[in-house]
């Protein structure tokens, strides 16, 4: 199991995702809410046990979460503990499902509870930052290339090798990531929302395109103290997000309860201020079996880099359209997304090397 990787092309993905800061400035509030079933949870305060160096971890045999259910439980990499959501029978596939910005674990609630009773074993964690116990203090701590290893250090620790990955937001810039530096490790990846950064790049600098001004708000986001944006008048800006994703008070304190603090939110505003300060401009193409979820009405990633995605990868390549729903595809429109990842990760390599598709999908 490799943990190192390579430095140029970190030094590489970093530049590209710092356009990818997504949607947390604002949102639309005119998707309906999905009609999934919400989680039943359970707890468990054993941590799993890990080794401080990952590559001499054995593997760990994980008790089964019963179908529909949620246990909260840590896993240990190196000197970093990070809170997750598991659920699922531990002879699963694996899925890693990474959140975005400003979400945590929770926010993938209802694909947890699908994924969970179809069988896969599900690791849903609060990712670096996030998780009070892996919130390194300084920016550079936060480039990609570490976030991607600590997806692999944590498979490592739960005796995983080869794993799904899906992300959206800025967790599909992980995922993207993770596909390019670990390929040998993944079964398949999938992006949501999120395009590949070298698509993202390429309309930023296209004067045909309007996605620059989409991803105007980075400049706001990487400043000194932007944090407190979020955090000010009891995180009324954090709850107008949270609002916008469809969720009731209620179902806002999961997430709130880990972002509503200034240092929390620092942590979390830190993976965009990494990836403004890394230089380079180039990013591995993918060769693992990719699906692209992206949706019609996203304020902030556009047509443009969407639908050339396909261009950077050479595996199969699903490209899946949802049609008016905002950025929160996750949450907004699970009746969709959870069909979506079922059908892939079923067969992942149903597509050639080569092959590509587009589906187009209504919101239910």
């Amino acid at each position: 199991m490799r943990h190192g990787v390579r430095p140029s092309a970190c030094a590489r993905f970093g530049a590209l995702v710092v356009v990818v800061l997504l949607a947390a400035a604002c949102g639309d509030d005119d998707a309906a809410a999905p009609t999934t079933n919400s989680t039943s949870t359970t707890t468990t305060t054993a941590a799993p046990t890990t080794s401080a160096a990952p590559t001499t971890v054995p593997p760990v045999t994980e008790p089964a979460v019963d179908p529909g259910e949620v246990r909260l439980d840590t896993i240990e990499v190196d000197d970093f503990v990070f809170d997750a959501r598991l659920s699922g029978p531990a002879e699963g596939e694996p899925v890693f499902l990474l959140h975005g910005f400003p979400s945590t674990s929770d926010q993938w609630r209802h694909q947890i509870v699908a994924l969970g009773e179809a069988g896969y074993r599900v690791i849903a964690p609060d990712q670096r930052g996030y998780s009070a116990g892996a919130r390194p203090p300084d920016v550079e701590d936060y480039s990609i290339d570490l976030i991607a290893g600590d997806v692999v250090g944590m498979a490592d620790a739960l005796g995983i090798d080869d794993f799904h990955v899906v992300g959206h937001d800025f967790g599909g810039a992980a995922a993207w990531a993770v596909a390019s530096l670990f390929s040998d490790r993944l079964l398949s990846v999938t992006s949501i929302s999120t395009p590949h950064p070298a698509a993202l790049v390429q309309t930023i600098e296209s004067d045909d395109s309007d996605q620059a001004g989409r991803s105007s708000y980075v400049d706001t986001f990487v400043q000194p103290e932007s944090e407190l944006i979020f955090v000010a008048n009891d995180a009324a800006t954090l709850r107008s997000l949270y609002a916008s994703q469809g969720l009731s008070e209620e179902e806002m304190e999961p997430q709130l309860s880990v972002l509503n603090d200034a240092d929390a939110m620092r942590s979390a505003l830190n993976w965009y201020r990494a990836s403004f300060n890394a230089s380079g401009l180039e990013v591995d193409r993918i060769d693992v079996p990719t699906m692209f979820i992206w949706s019609t009405g996203d304020q902030f990633l556009g047509p443009d880099p969407a639908h050339i995605t396909g261009d950077f990868v050479d595996a199969g390549y699903r490209f899946e359209i949802i049609h008016d729903v905002n950025h929160w595809v996750p949450e907004m429109a699970a009746d969709v997304v959870n069909p979506l990842l079922l059908d892939f990760l079923a067969d992942p390599s149903a597509l050639a090397p080569g092959e590509q598709t587009t589906g187009e999908h209504g919101a239910e």
